[in-house]
């Protein structure tokens, strides 16, 4: 398949509304309170019998700084003794987890996100990987994808070296924007130095791909200044890069009113960021996979997206499609057979259901036949953006252009926008509708009503 992308602007203008990043399908505004650990449970011994490996996820909420525009689920704070309980429950969490699962089972995915993973010095990283290696049946080759996230400011070429040891052989690395006046309206100062210095132990240490994040949208940000950025980074030639849209949503994260609206760039300002962006990284090689993400051609990612084999779930796009993924630590998701299942977001309620001997699951949701078929096709189109009905008819035993009669109808308005080509037995999304993949693949969301589409970012 054909990796790139057409930048056309007046569609972008013309689409460009909010909607899913599609991380999970329903999203979690489906998740409901009367999901609980008996479900969670009941799945569990479901995947048991499907012979699936599994994917783990570990959730380090802790940050020594707040940047301001950060979404995520952080706790804030320079004490470090506090990882000592959180860590004593995510051991419990684990075990009590394992007790669930078939010990045969591989784990060929592992991620630690955050919150700042290596905010735990290097004997809890340690402790945390022993731990996970008694109680799951981890890879001791580099056969598994296993990453972490990486701030630059809370690591080393010595802590990188031990991540290695330890099994990790992907990195992703946050770095934002190198403008010093950048770095100081969103509280995160980070130097070249050190960001060179840890990606530079990186490849030292043998990691298989480093990923960059680079957000644009933020306060003072210019296209002359983020390109100044992306060439510094170029230099460096990561494998991949993740070039974010920054969603200012301060109703529903607090820190990003700290920022002045009034220094952000102009949405056409932020245009012209991504379309320079875009030219350069297609200049220096790289391809499209989609939703922010670029890579070399002959990365996993993009080899797997032309074998559409490719996979997305809430750490992002995966070459490992066949895994239960069990999350574990404050706020994470599992998505265990047909379910999904979340974690306590706060501490205090996270510590009382581990202490009282128990999952932490808080909600979830059961998926219908009709989510995980809809779940699919929307996972095929992020993906390989290429939908072949006869495929989809042979999995799920339907008639595609039956079932999606009136999704198929709602997609004439973009054939005619040249957003895609349809055909009597396929969809295929087009180098101009590439950057607008979540519009597409909103046509085949059944909860995307108006009411509930404000909750999401834009979709550039």
């Amino acid at each position: 398949m054909e990796q790139t992308i057409r930048f056309d602007e007046e569609l972008i203008k013309r689409y460009n509304q909010t909607g899913p990043r599609y991380t999970s399908y329903p999203t979690a505004l489906q998740f409901e309170s009367d999901f609980g650990i008996a479900d969670y449970e009941a799945a569990a011994e479901r995947s048991n019998v499907s012979g699936r490996n599994l994917s783990l996820y570990f959730h380090i909420p802790f940050c020594d700084t707040v940047c301001f525009f950060c979404a995520c689920n952080k706790v804030w704070t320079r004490d470090r003794s506090k990882t000592t309980p959180y860590l004593q429950r995510l051991y419990k969490e684990i075990e009590m987890q394992s007790k669930l699962f078939d010990p045969s089972r591989k784990v060929d995915q592992l991620h630690w996100g955050g919150g700042t993973p290596t905010f735990i010095n290097m004997d809890e990283m340690s402790e945390l990987m022993e731990t996970t290696r008694r109680f799951f049946n981890l890879h001791d080759d580099d056969t598994g994808e296993y990453s972490i996230e990486i701030d630059p400011r809370e690591a080393s070429k010595e802590s990188v070296k031990l991540l290695r040891r330890l099994g990790f052989n992907r990195m992703s690395l946050g770095v934002q924007d190198f403008d010093e006046k950048v770095q100081k309206a969103v509280n995160r100062i980070q130097t070249q130095e050190q960001t060179f210095a840890v990606l530079e132990g990186a490849r030292e240490a043998g990691f298989m791909s480093v990923n960059v994040d680079l957000i644009y949208g933020l306060p003072f940000q210019t296209e002359a200044g983020f390109m100044r950025t992306l060439d510094r980074v170029l230099e460096a030639e990561p494998d991949r890069f993740s070039i974010f849209n920054y969603a200012h949503m301060p109703s529903l994260f607090p820190t990003q009113k700290k920022m002045n609206e009034a220094d952000m760039p102009s949405p056409d300002e932020k245009l012209a960021i991504l379309h320079a962006t875009t030219n350069r990284l297609l200049e220096a090689g790289y391809v499209y996979i989609g939703m922010d993400h670029f890579a070399k051609p002959d990365d996993e990612l993009a080899i797997a997206q032309r074998n559409e084999t490719l996979y997305r779930n809430f750490q992002g796009y995966s070459t490992h499609a066949e895994c239960d993924l069990i999350g574990m630590g404050a706020t994470s998701i599992s998505l265990i057979d047909n379910t999904y299942a979340q974690n306590y977001k706060g501490l205090d309620e996270y510590y009382q259901a581990i202490d009282a001997g128990h999952l932490a699951t808080f909600r979830g949701v059961h998926l219908t036949e009709d989510d995980e078929l809809r779940r699919d096709v929307i996972t095929r189109l992020i993906c390989h953006f290429h939908l072949n009905f006869d495929k989809v008819d042979q999995h799920w035993g339907i008639h595609f252009e039956e079932y999606f009669a009136k999704e198929l109808q709602a997609l004439k308005p973009m054939v005619e926008d040249g957003l895609i080509q349809l055909t009597d037995k396929d969809i295929f999304v087009t180098p101009a509708g590439r950057l607008l993949i979540r519009n597409i693949c909103m046509v085949f969301d059944a909860y995307m009503k108006p009411e509930v589409q404000n909750r999401f970012s834009k979709v550039i």
